[in-house]
């Protein structure tokens, strides 16, 4: 009678070549291939996804639904092309249609309603832009100012023929030259900076409030069209010098501007905050076109 203790499967030797599993053995083999063949299609999905991956463009603003440079820069422009149509309204509205007479038909409408309509939705946005931001309102803001920007424009051009384009190219040089000493690092935002803009900014909405209660109460001469600006400090126009102020505030308002983009871009704003920052540039760069456009009114009439 065999010992039970040998029936241990320790104890119990066994011809390999009768085990059809054992490494090696036929079986194994074909089942260390297919396994093998399956690693092997699944490394080669996987290279393959990765290599799609990385040959595909970057997410951008829509799938991430984070602000960016780009999306914003797309939005601004627009913005600018619903200001250059309602421009264009406002351009032929004030003019009938026709190169009136200064002192005859010319309608002041568009620029009193682009103006007051843009003042108010500009009240709005800011005031409410923290809690939610519309874009709608910013489309009707850029639609007002173009009225206001075509009005005021043909009445200048009327008065003083040509000055339209030469408005608007120092214009976008002054915002050309600022965005690419902005771009090189050659001008940043400070708080300094700001905190002395912001104090000539108070002090230069009170002279131009002052200015516009004296001209409308008849205080100031008739023969002042510019109110203030008109007078003269030895002998030159008040308003060249103020103008020039007022043109490097514009321009450091565009600092600003360019500066909030990038910070929203740097901590992941929501993409929706990219119209504030194209609606801050249209802002300064309505004023700075009006600032210069009067600059240049008041230079060519006191010659």
């Amino acid at each position: 009678m065999s010992n039970f203790a040998f029936n241990n499967p320790a104890f119990q030797k066994q011809d390999p070549r009768n085990v059809a599993t054992y490494p090696g053995g036929p079986q194994a083999a074909q089942g260390a291939q297919a396994a093998s063949f399956q690693h092997g299609t699944m490394d080669a999905a996987a290279n393959a996804q990765l290599e799609g991956m990385y040959a595909a463009p970057p997410a951008g603003a829509i799938e991430t639904d984070r602000m960016s440079v780009e999306d914003t820069v797309w939005k601004t422009a627009g913005l600018f092309a619903i200001l250059l149509v309602t421009a264009v309204v406002g351009w032929v509205w004030t003019l009938g249609g026709t190169r009136l007479d200064p002192t005859q038909g010319v309608s002041m409408m568009p620029w009193i309603i682009g103006a007051l309509g843009g003042f108010v939705l500009a009240m709005v946005i800011t005031f409410t832009s923290r809690k939610k931001v519309r874009p709608a309102l910013i489309f009707a803001y850029a639609a007002f100012e173009g009225l206001f920007i075509g009005g005021i424009s043909a009445f200048f051009e009327v008065m003083w023929p040509g000055i339209v384009m030469q408005a608007t190219l120092a214009t976008v040089a002054v915002v050309g030259v600022t965005l690419a000493l902005f771009a090189s690092g050659k001008i940043r935002a400070s708080k300094k900076a700001t905190k002395i803009f912001l104090i000539a900014m108070g002090g230069y909405l009170v002279f131009s409030l002052l200015n516009l209660v004296l001209m409308f109460t008849g205080v100031l001469p008739a023969g002042q069209a510019f109110g203030l600006y008109s007078a003269t400090i030895a002998g030159i126009p008040l308003g060249l010098i103020i103008g020039v102020l007022v043109v490097i505030m514009a321009a450091y308002s565009l600092v600003l501007d360019f500066d909030q983009i990038q910070q929203g871009v740097r901590n992941g704003a929501p993409r929706q905050y990219g119209w504030l920052g194209a609606f801050g540039i249209m802002v300064t760069v309505v004023w700075l076109y009006v600032e210069i456009l009067r600059i240049i009114a008041i230079a060519r009439g006191n010659n």
